[in-house]
């Protein structure tokens, strides 16, 4: 599959070549960014809007090598990973729908996919065409939860013309319900791709102006959150009832592989809950299995997006929906607090990242957001919260497990993931760690450590080992989701702190 509308002459066939290789011209500054945008020939999509933010906002940081990041991060995913786009038609029932890739992995993930383009969404406004783009990854995600709630990555539908990517080990998998191997590309249970799906959903209706409706499907999105609201409501429910007889599964996943976080405790079903009030889910963001099936800041991030989603709904007319959405989120809510914070002996009381409802709990944090670290930036506590700093302070610890760091001053530390081994820091995390801090020199500290693990080659990855000089050992060199996260960051930093940069 080519990652680029025109393939001839100075445009590779995949994006990974061209991301592997640094690029002229440099930046002026001891890092020596290199310039990583395609040619604009190459480029997937093109924004004027998005343009014109980049050369303002840059215009605004005086470090060269941090302005010449940003223009690297900042439209990546514009100019690398929208694989399919059509713009509909005004005026008429076909309406705009946009196949997001997450950079090297030839599939769309829900999650990965909202995060890619929600930076993006305060410039739509003054681009009709981004709006459109928007607007159509709202409609395609609706439509894959629609036929199939419980995947986190997604093929390309036939009508596109893409050549489907292949995931070898998801012609193996015992899933329950089944699913379609020519839609789905992998039917791991998150429930935060269906909070990420409300998410983009409610934010691109909340920025429309005017007939906020009349670039969505809203026949098959309200399918979509319908499906998606019954299902979760189904998994509050506990392994056993009161008679302790085993519950009906709602959904099931068994993978063969040589690595335990492939699959799913209990024979797909994952390990026993009671009932909390929160919902279980089987996977955790980075699609590693979840050990107890309560994720705690994946059930954070899912509070808030249906109260949000309740909020829309109230405004469509769908109050039904609207009030299940809401009780949902108030049941999450108060489980989290009820069974989801632990009395550290050190710490105080903490939100714990996984627990059962029997007791049982696990206390560390994951790169992935959501995270316990980003729960003031999913919204769910403000960052002076007393739990969340002493959550905080915990996670940015070597009391967290999954905290890394080799010692060396100015080498890259933070927190990393089962997913990718011990020694690895997750980029991703370091910017979460700024992106919900007031510390001035943390957030300039973390900004440069970011601009120093790119391997030379001005991208985020999607790991660093942190034994390795200026992250020439890492994971993925094109992992969109991260540099949009970044790029995030950068603006925002810029807009608060003028002259920080």
């Amino acid at each position: 599959m080519a990652f680029f509308q025109n393939t001839g002459g100075s445009c590779p066939a995949h994006y990974t070549e061209w991301a592997s290789v640094p690029h002229a011209p440099f930046s002026a500054g001891p890092l020596r960014i290199p310039s990583m945008r395609p040619p604009p020939e190459c480029r997937t999509f093109t924004s004027s809007a998005v343009e014109a933010a980049l050369s303002r906002i840059s215009a605004q940081i005086s470090d060269p090598d941090i302005r010449q990041l940003f223009a690297n991060i900042m439209p990546n995913t514009l100019d690398t990973a929208i694989a399919w786009h059509n713009p509909g038609k005004n005026g008429t029932r076909d309406y705009p729908y946009t196949f997001v890739i997450t950079g090297d992995i030839n599939a769309q993930w829900t999650r990965d996919s909202t995060n890619q383009l929600l930076p993006l969404l305060p410039y739509a406004a003054a681009d009709a065409s981004l709006n459109a783009l928007i607007a159509g990854l709202v409609n395609m995600q609706a439509e894959q939860i629609a036929a199939y709630p419980f995947a986190n990555a997604f093929k390309p539908p036939k009508r596109s013309g893409l050549v489907p990517g292949e995931n070898g080990w998801a012609k193996g998998d015992r899933v329950y319900p089944p699913f379609d191997l020519l839609t789905v590309f992998e039917a791991k249970f998150e429930i935060d791709s269906l909070a990420a799906f409300f998410k983009l959903s409610t934010a691109f209706w909340r920025q429309q102006q005017k007939e906020p409706d009349r670039l969505l499907d809203m026949g098959v999105w309200r399918q979509a959150v319908t499906v998606a609201v019954e299902l979760l409501a189904q998994l509050q429910e506990p392994t056993f009832d009161s008679a302790l007889r085993l519950t009906e599964s709602t959904v099931r996943f068994v993978r063969t592989a040589n690595t335990p976080t492939e699959t799913s405790f209990g024979n797909g079903r994952g390990n026993p809950i009671r009932r909390t009030g929160m919902v279980r889910t089987l996977f955790r963001p980075s699609d590693d299995s979840v050990i107890f099936p309560f994720l705690v800041p994946a059930n954070a991030m899912l509070a808030v997006e249906l109260r949000a989603l309740a909020d829309m709904l109230d405004k469509t007319g769908d109050a039904t929906i609207a009030g299940r959405s809401r009780r949902l989120a108030e049941d999450i809510t108060r489980g989290i607090y009820e069974f989801g914070t632990v009395e550290h002996s050190k710490y105080g009381k903490v939100f714990a990242y996984e627990v059962d409802g029997y007791g049982s709990h696990l206390l560390m944090d994951d790169a992935n957001v959501p995270s316990l670290l980003a729960l003031p930036y999913l919204g769910f506590v403000e960052a002076t919260d007393p739990i969340y700093l002493n959550t905080r302070r915990l996670v940015l610890s070597p009391d967290n497990p999954w905290y890394l760091s080799n010692g060396s001053f100015g080498s890259l530390s933070g927190i990393g993931s089962p997913h990718t081994g011990f020694r690895n820091v997750w980029p991703m995390s370091v910017a979460m760690q700024a992106l919900t801090s007031a510390d001035q020199q943390e957030i300039a500290d973390s900004v440069h450590m970011l601009a120093a693990s790119t391997s030379d080659l001005g991208l985020m990855h999607e790991s660093v080992d942190i034994d390795s000089a200026n992250g020439h050992s890492y994971t993925r060199p094109w992992f969109a989701w991260c540099n949009g996260v970044v790029s995030e960051l950068i603006t925002h930093t810029v807009a608060k702190y003028p002259g920080l940069l």
